[in-house]
């Protein structure tokens, strides 16, 4: 694969995981379009190395992301740049809800883990929405940062937040736009851990390395497909969904080997196949 340069982000491979820096530390990484667009580069060369299981996305420095940088938004207010950029799906076989601008990282086929170091507000808090696991550090704060800027639940918000936090928190922090710290966010289940600052990129780190190494790729692959795409099926949908890919799943290569390195008392050797 031909190498990619990058200026707005990082981006390493490590023991199976995939890891994304948003790297404008002097602006707490506050969203351009370039970085928006080399995100979406590297999740797709995550998306296609075989030897990525994991992806970790992170802020380099004090920040997670602070939302869209600022001249961004002075140009979309004097009409000379547009909120939304024009792109190709990212999978067109995907759900049609997962081929809009920003709600492409359900159609990533490979769990993505948003490590919300720092402050993570406004678009870079819909970003991490999107991710299906978050942990943050004891130093993250978020705020939906909206309405102090006289604006509204963008890029999916309202139908994301509520379903993590229940609708009168996503009320409140949509409405309000207050600062929340990691440890409230844990509480109200906005993330899925606090880990201490000084402890938290080797934290995350060694989740990520567990789900490469000890479970199978195409499990992860399969049932994070069937959980987002779940939110738009009755129950009945997804259990006739899932009795299907479980049928195949009998076929696998992963499910020999979870049968066999289970029976043998060793290590899996998954395929993802």
């Amino acid at each position: 694969m031909e190498a990619v340069a990058y200026e707005q982000i990082l981006y390493r491979v490590e023991d199976g995981v995939a890891v994304i820096t948003l790297n404008r530390p002097d602006k707490l990484n506050a969203w351009t379009g370039r970085m928006h667009h080399e995100v979406r580069t590297a999740m797709k060369a995550a998306t296609d190395d075989a030897g990525v299981r994991c992806i970790v996305l992170t802020g380099a420095g004090r920040g997670f992301c602070a939302g869209a940088d600022m001249n961004t938004l002075q140009d979309i207010q004097q009409g000379t740049a547009s909120s939304s950029p024009r792109e190709e799906a990212f999978d067109p076989a995907s759900d049609p809800n997962f081929q809009k601008v920003y709600s492409y990282f359900p159609a990533v086929p490979k769990p993505i883990i948003a490590a919300v170091n720092g402050a993570c507000a406004g678009l870079g808090f819909v970003i991490a929405l999107y991710a299906d696991l978050r942990f943050a550090s004891d130093a993250a704060v978020f705020t939906t940062s909206f309405a102090r800027r006289g604006l509204v639940a963008e890029h999916g918000a309202s139908w994301l937040l509520p379903r993590l936090v229940g609708l009168a928190n996503a009320a409140d922090l949509l409405f309000s736009a207050r600062k929340v710290s990691g440890e409230e966010a844990a509480r109200i289940g906005l993330v899925n851990r606090v880990i201490p600052f000084d402890r938290f990129q080797d934290e995350v780190m060694d989740y990520a390395r567990m789900l490469a190494r000890e479970v199978s790729p195409r499990s992860m692959r399969e049932m994070k497909r069937e959980m987002w795409n779940a939110q738009f099926q009755t129950l009945g949908q997804a259990i006739d969904a899932a009795n299907v890919d479980m049928d195949a799943s009998f076929l696998s290569e992963d499910f020999k080997e979870g049968v066999d390195h289970f029976l043998e008392k060793r290590a899996p050797a998954f395929t993802g196949r």
